[in-house]
């Protein structure tokens, strides 16, 4: 069974969910590797500079940032395999440091893995 989360940076740490990987190209603001914990960080699952920039956050632009963020994924076969790898073995947490929760690349990130397998 294959167990996807997905979680904020700056909330508790459960370690029995998963391999707890960070998916934003940069580092977040505030927080130390000690307090993350995170087992790896995917800078090349987040989406480019170009996007994240462009989207800027804004829920008018979520639907188009989900159509351009899964084409960028689509062109990298060896991350999202991996991280299906890690769902499949551990359980997978998703890390993001976006305030919100809602719309953010985290969560297009699980539902793009999600569509590979079933």
């Amino acid at each position: 069974m294959m167990r996807i989360i997905v979680k904020r940076v700056y909330d508790s740490i459960d370690k029995t969910k998963g391999t707890r990987v960070l998916v934003d190209r940069i580092w977040p603001r505030g927080i130390t590797k000690q307090e993350l914990q995170a087992d790896l960080w995917l800078r090349d699952a987040a989406p480019t500079d170009g996007l994240r920039k462009w989207f800027g956050h804004d829920p008018a632009r979520w639907e188009e940032f989900k159509i351009r963020y899964c084409a960028e994924l689509d062109a990298k076969p060896e991350i999202t395999r991996q991280l299906l790898e890690l769902a499949r073995e551990k359980g997978l947490v998703l890390l993001f440091s976006a305030r919100d929760t809602q719309c953010n690349q985290a969560v297009v990130l699980k539902e793009y893995l999600l569509s590979l397998v079933y």
